[in-house]
C-alpha cells in the first residue's frame, strides 16, 4: 500500500529528502511542512500548513491524513522532543530521541561522552563564566583557538580564532552580548585542530551503523576560505582524502564506538548520525556531532543513493541495517553550490525574483530550493541561504563544471556563491607523490602483526610429528613419528559459504574457525583417516587485524578439538576484491590412514545393515544461502529473538552455532573396524550424502522420528514452504554424521557414542525395488483417505489438495462431493483429478434420506476421514454419530465464543480485540466438539465484517490443512470420553506432519462454555 510522508523542514535538505522520498514506489504522497516554493505542487510532493511548534496538534493531523512516517530535517525540532512525542502518539518518526539529541543540541555533554567513550577528540572545557573561560584560553598548554555556543545556534555557533585576544572576545560576545541567545549560556573552549575537515554521515539503527560516502563541506562565505562562518556555502562527494581504510577506520573508531556508547548509556541512537572530522597527523578527531543530515551535505548525499530512501529509513527504524545496508553509487561525484542572499550571513533583503531555474534543470542539474517562497506566481528569496544548485557527473572535475555552469544561470540578481567548491580534493587528486603498496590498499604492517599475534594459538596445536611453527615457506610432517606403518594421504578441503556473511553482519567471527576445521576434518574422517594438519586460507579487502586473530585463533582452538595441527595458512589482502567488513575463508586438512584401515568398506556392506546416526549442532555450514532467503521472506532480523533455540538466544546466535567436530569422538571406533561407512552430512543433506558411500545395490530406509530434530529445520521448512525432499537435500535435517554397521555390533556402538554424544539407530540398508533411484530414502506408506463436502467456491478445499499434494502428506482426497451443481469447488477438483459427485439436496425428501446417500457416496470410495469446507448444510445425529471422531469442521471464530452463524458481525459487536478459527470434530450440538486447532486473528480498529472475514479466510487456509495432517497422519483422535488426544511421536522429524506449526493452538480436552470473555479480553 503506497505511504503518505511528512518531512519536517523547510531549507534545501528538507527539499532533497523529499524529492529523494519521492522517487520510491513505495510513496503516495510527500508533505512537507512548512515546506518552500521547491516544495509546492511538485508531483508527489507538496507543502502542508500544519504547525510543527504543537506536538500534539502534528500527531493529530498525521493520524487525520494517515501519514505512514515523519521525517525530520532540523535539529531543534529534534532537541525539542518531536520524535519522542509523535512516537509516543502513535505515529512512526525517523531521527533520535531529545535525550540522543544531546550529541549536537549540547556540546559540552558531547565532549563529555567523548571523553567517557575514548573518541577522538580535540582538548577542551566547558564554562558558565566568562573570566574562567578568557583565563583558560590565555594559559592552557594548546592554542585554545576554538569557541563554540554550547547550545543549538542554526550551525553558526562556531568561532574560530586567529589569537587569544580574539577569542577572548569571542567568549564575551557570547557569554555577555548574547550574540546566540540563550544556546551561550555555556561556552566550550578547544584546541584549535590542524588538518582537512570533512563530514562522515551515517544511519544507525541503534546498534549497527552504515557508513554514507564522506563529505566535505565549505563553511566560510568567500573563496580560498575567507569571510565569516557561515551554515554551509557547498559541499561536494566523495572525498578523495578519505580513503576506503580510513572511512573503515572512521567508522570503527567513531561512529560504531559512539553508537555503542549511546546504547550501552541507555539512549539507543537511531536516525542519522554526522560527525564533523579534522585529519590530523594523529588520526582523525570529531570536531563536533549533528543528529540529522548535514545542508549543505545532504543535497550531494542522495543523488548518490543507489537504494531506495523509503526502504533504507524503514531498515533503519527496523534494526535491519546489518541485513540490509544501503547501497550508493560507486562511480560518480556529486558538487551542489549554494546561492545566498547578498549580506548573508549577516541582515539580508527577501523578496528577491529569481528566474531560470527550469531552463537550469534542463542541463541535467538539480536545484534544490532553501530560502524561497512563492509571490503572485514566481519564485522569491525569503532566507539568506536561497538555492543549492547540483550536479552528479562521472568525475569531481566535471561535477564542478557542471554547478559552476548552473548557477551563472540562475536569474538572481546579487547572489553570494564560491566558485571553488571542491578546490581541496581537486588539489589532492592532482598532487604527485610517491606511492607506496599500503597506498594500493595492502598493509604488510599489519599482516605481520597478525601473524605475531597468531603465532601462539598454532604453537598450542602442536602434535607428534610436527612442531607448528609458523613462518617458513612450507609445513613438514613427518608421518614415522606420528605412528604410521602403511599409510595412505587423504586431504580435504572445504569453507564456510554464506554463513560467512550472517558472522560479518553480527560482528561474530570467533566460531567461524571450528565450522572451517569441521567441514574439512569430518570430510577427512569419512575415509577412515586420522586428521594430521591443517591449513587455511584468509582473504579481504582489507586487513583488520582484530577480525583475523579471532577468526584464526578459532581455527586453532578447533585444530585442538580436532588432534590436528594448524601447519601454516595464507592471509590474502585484495583490495577491489571485497567490500568493507568483507572477507572468505578456506581451509585444507591432511590425514593419513592405515591402508586396510580405509572407508568405506564396499565389500562389507550389505543388507540389514543399520544406520546410526550422530547428532549434529544445527545448521552446520550448508544451505545458508536458502537460510538467508528463508530469513527475509519471514521478515526476521539476525538480532530478532530467535523463534527456535534457547530462551533469550538471537536469531544470529542460533545460526552461528558451530559446526560439530566428530573426530575425537569417533576414531577409537574406526579404528575397532566396527563401522564399514561412514558418511559426513554435508552439503547436499541426507539424500545426497549417504548414498556416497553405498554399494550401487543397495538404498536407504530411514526412519525420521527416531532421531530428534533441531527446531530450527522444523521452522525453515514451515517458513520457507520447503517440501520435504528440499530439506533432505540440503539440510543436515539433525544429523551429522551418519555410520554404517552391522546388525550385531549396532547397540555395541551406540552405547560407545551416547557416553559422549547423541546418537540414534535412524534406519538401514536393503536391495534396491527394480527402477529405484540410487538416493532414495523413502518407502510408500499408506494415506489416510478424505472426502470433502462443499457447497460453494471451495476455496477451503484449494487450500487442502494443495496440502495433500505434498509427498510428505498423510492425507489423499478421493472424493469432493456438493450438495449444489455447476460450484466453483467442483471445477477445482476437476482440475486436480479429483473424483466429484453432486448430492442435490433439493432432490430428497428429508434430511435423513439425503445424508444417506452421501454416506453411501462416502463408501463407495472407502473415504475414512470427512472434511467439511463450506459445507451448507446440517446433518444430522445418525450421520454424525456413524462419522464420529472422523468428521472435521472449521469455523471462523475461536470456539467457544462466537457459535452459529454470522461469528465475524458477532466478534465486532462484542468489541473482541481478538478472534480467529478453530477445526475441531463435528459433534451433534452445534460448534461444540473436541477442538484440534486454532489459529487467532487480530480484529483491527477499522475491521469491517467483510475484511475480517478476509483475513480469518487467510488463517482458515493454514489451520483446515494442518488440522487434517494431525488426524489422517493419527497424530490426534477422539476418545469414547469425547476428549482430544494426543499420540504424535515424541520426536517427529521432517518427513513427519505431526507437530503444529507455532502459529497453531491445541485444546488437550473440550472447551467448557464459559470463560469466553477471558479469550478475548486479553
Amino acid at each position: 500500500m503506497a505511504v503518505r510522508l511528512l518531512v519536517i523542514g523547510s531549507g534545501g535538505r528538507e527539499h532533497t529528502l523529499a524529492w529523494k522520498l519521492a522517487q520510491s514506489p513505495h510513496i503516495q504522497q510527500v508533505l512537507v511542512a512548512p515546506g518552500n516554493a521547491g516544495t509546492a505542487n511538485c508531483g508527489k510532493i507538496s507543502n502542508s500548513e500544519v504547525s510543527v511548534s504543537n506536538h500534539s496538534i502534528l500527531a493529530q493531523f498525521c493520524k487525520e491524513h494517515s501519514v505512514g512516517l515523519v521525517v525530520v530535517g532540523p535539529e531543534v525540532p529534534l532537541a525539542a522532543g518531536m520524535v519522542d512525542d509523535l512516537q509516543a502518539a502513535g505515529v512512526p518518526c525517523f531521527g533520535p530521541s531529545a535525550k540522543a539529541a544531546q550529541l549536537e543540541a549540547n556540546k559540552s555533554f558531547s565532549k563529555a561522552f567523548m571523553d567517557r567513550h575514548g573518541i577522538p577528540t580535540a582538548n577542551w572545557c566547558s564554562f558558565t563564566d566568562p573570566q574562567e573561560a578568557c583565563s583558560y584560553i590565555r594559559t592552557a598548554s594548546f592554542p585554545a583557538l576554538v569557541v563554540k555556543a554550547s547550545g543549538l545556534a542554526a550551525g553558526k555557533g562556531v568561532i574560530v580564532a586567529k589569537d587569544q585576544e580574539e577569542a577572548c572576545q569571542a567568549v564575551l560576545d557570547i557569554m555577555k552580548d548574547k550574540t546566540f541567545g540563550s544556546a551561550g549560556e555555556t561556552v566550550v573552549v578547544e584546541e584549535l585542530l590542524e588538518g582537512e575537515e570533512v563530514s562522515c554521515l551515517c544511519f544507525s539503527d541503534g546498534c549497527s551503523v552504515s557508513p554514507m560516502p564522506p563529505a566535505q563541506d565549505h563553511k566560510r562565505l568567500q573563496d580560498g576560505d575567507l569571510g565569516p562562518n557561515t551554515g554551509g556555502m557547498g559541499a561536494y562527494c566523495p572525498t578523495p582524502q578519505v580513503s576506503q581504510e580510513l572511512l573503515q577506520q572512521i567508522t570503527e573508531t567513531v561512529l560504531q564506538k559512539t553508537v555503542d556508547g549511546m546504547k550501552e548509556e541507555g539512549t539507543p541512537y537511531v536516525g542519522v548520525l554526522y560527525a564533523g572530522l579534522m585529519l590530523t597527523k594523529q588520526g582523525p578527531k570529531v570536531l563536533e556531532f549533528n543528529c540529522r543530515f548535514g545542508d549543505p551535505e545532504c543535497q550531494v548525499l542522495m543523488p548518490l543513493l543507489k537504494s531506495d530512501l523509503y526502504e533504507v529509513l524503514q531498515s533503519t527504524l527496523e534494526g535491519k541495517l546489518a541485513s540490509s545496508a544501503p547501497e550508493w553509487h560507486q562511480d560518480s561525484s556529486a558538487v551542489t553550490v549554494v546561492m545566498a542572499s547578498p549580506g548573508y550571513p549577516g541582515s539580508y533583503k527577501k523578496g528577491v525574483a529569481i528566474t531560470g531555474l527550469s531552463q537550469v534543470e534542463e542541463t541535467g542539474v538539480q536545484v534544490f530550493h532553501a530560502g524561497t517562497s512563492l509571490k503572485e506566481g514566481g519564485v522569491v528569496s525569503s532566507g539568506g541561504r536561497v538555492l543549492t544548485v547540483t550536479a552528479v557527473r562521472s568525475s569531481l572535475e566535471m561535477a564542478v563544471h557542471a554547478a559552476n555552469r548552473g548557477v551563472a544561470a540562475v536569474g538572481f540578481p546579487g547572489a553570494v556563491y564560491r566558485r571553488d567548491i571542491g578546490h581541496r580534493a581537486i588539489a589532492h587528486l592532482t598532487q604527485h607523490r610517491g606511492l607506496t603498496y599500503k597506498d594500493s590498499g595492502v598493509d604488510i604492517a599489519a599482516g605481520n602483526r597478525l601473524v605475531d599475534m597468531i603465532k601462539p594459538f598454532a604453537k598450542a596445536t602442536s602434535r607428534s610429528g610436527c612442531n607448528a611453527e609458523l613462518g617458513g615457506f612450507a609445513g613438514l610432517f613427518d608421518l614415522k613419528a606420528a605412528g604410521f606403518i602403511d599409510p595412505i594421504l587423504v586431504s580435504g578441503t572445504d569453507g564456510v559459504g554464506t554463513k560467512l556473511k550472517i558472522a560479518q553482519a553480527c560482528q561474530q567471527h570467533s566460531t567461524l574457525g571450528q565450522d572451517l576445521v569441521a567441514m574439512c576434518v569430518n570430510d577427512v574422517l569419512a575415509q577412515g583417516a586420522e586428521p594430521l594438519f591443517f591449513l587455511d586460507y584468509f582473504s579481504c579487502g582489507r586487513l583488520d587485524v582484530g577480525v583475523a586473530s579471532a577468526v584464526i585463533r578459532g581455527v586453532a582452538e578447533a585444530c585442538g578439538l580436532a588432534g590436528c595441527a594448524l601447519l601454516g595458512g595464507e592471509t590474502a589482502e585484495m583490495p577491489g576484491v571485497y567490500g568493507p567488513g568483507e572477507y572468505d575463508l578456506a581451509g585444507f586438512c591432511v590425514g593419513a590412514v592405515e591402508r586396510g584401515a580405509l572407508l568405506p568398506r564396499l565389500g562389507d556392506i550389505c543388507e540389514g545393515d543399520l544406520l546410526i546416526g550422530v547428532a549434529s549442532s544445527g545448521v552446520h555450514s550448508n544451505g545458508f544461502s536458502l537460510v538467508r532467503k528463508v530469513l527475509e521472506r519471514a521478515g526476521v532480523t539476525y538480532s530478532s529473538p530467535a523463534p527456535f533455540g534457547k530462551p533469550g538466544q538471537t536469531v544470529g546466535e542460533v545460526l552461528l552455532t558451530p559446526t560439530k567436530i566428530y573426530s575425537r569422538l569417533l576414531l577409537p571406533i574406526l579404528r575397532s573396524g566396527a563401522i564399514k561407512a561412514y558418511a559426513h552430512i554435508t552439503g547436499g543433506g541426507l539424500l545426497e550424502n549417504i548414498p556416497r558411500v553405498l554399494p550401487q545395490e543397495l538404498s536407504v530406509d530411514l526412519d525420521a522420528s527416531r532421531w530428534i530434530i533441531p527446531p530450527v529445520f522444523s521452522w525453515l521448512q514451515e517458513e520457507g514452504g520447503l517440501c520435504e525432499e528440499e530439506m533432505g537435500r540440503t539440510f543436515n535435517c539433525g544429523l551429522g554424521a551418519v555410520l554404517v554397521v552391522a546388525f550385531p555390533d549396532a547397540q555395541r556402538v551406540l552405547r560407545q557414542l551416547q557416553a559422549h554424544e547423541d546418537a540414534w539407530i535412524v534406519g538401514s540398508l536393503a536391495h534396491k525395488q527394480p527402477g529405484e533411484r540410487r538416493d532414495s530414502s523413502t518407502v510408500p506408506r499408506k494415506r489416510t483417505r478424505v472426502g470433502v463436502l462443499i457447497s460453494g467456491t471451495g476455496t477451503n478445499l484449494q487450500a487442502l489438495m494443495e496440502q495433500a499434494k505434498r509427498t510428505s502428506s498423510s492425507a489423499e482426497i478421493v472424493v469432493v462431493i456438493s450438495n449444489q451443481p455447476g460450484v466453483l469447488g467442483l471445477k477445482r477438483a476437476s482440475l486436480s483429478g479429483i473424483q466429484t459427485r453432486v448430492v442435490d439436496h433439493k432432490l430428497y425428501g428429508s434430511r435423513a434420506e439425503f445424508d444417506s446417500t452421501i454416506d453411501h457416496v462416502l463408501e463407495e470410495f472407502d473415504v475414512e476421514v470427512v472434511c467439511l469446507a463450506g459445507f451448507m448444510r446440517i446433518l444430522t445425529g445418525s450421520f454424525v454419530r456413524k462419522w464420529n471422531g472422523k468428521l472435521l469442521n472449521i469455523h471462523p471464530s475461536l470456539l467457544p465464543s462466537f457459535k452459529g452463524v454470522n461469528a465475524q458481525k458477532q466478534a465486532l459487536q462484542a468489541g473482541a480485540r481478538v478472534t480467529g478459527c478453530t477445526v475441531h470434530f463435528v459433534a451433534e450440538e452445534v460448534d461444540a466438539g473436541a477442538i484440534i486447532a486454532q489459529e487467532a486473528v487480530p480484529v483491527l480498529m477499522n475491521d469491517t465484517e467483510e475484511s475480517l472475514s478476509d483475513r480469518i479466510r487467510e488463517a482458515e487456509h493454514r489451520a483446515f490443512p494442518a488440522a487434517l495432517e494431525l488426524v489422517a497422519g493419527g497424530g490426534v483422535r477422539l476418545g469414547d470420553d469425547g476428549r482430544y488426544h494426543h499420540t504424535c511421536p515424541n520426536t517427529p522429524g521432517p518427513h513427519t506432519q505431526n507437530t503444529l506449526p507455532p502459529y497453531l493452538r491445541i485444546h488437550w480436552a473440550p472447551p467448557k462454555s464459559s470463560g469466553s470473555t477471558d479469550l478475548h479480553s486479553k
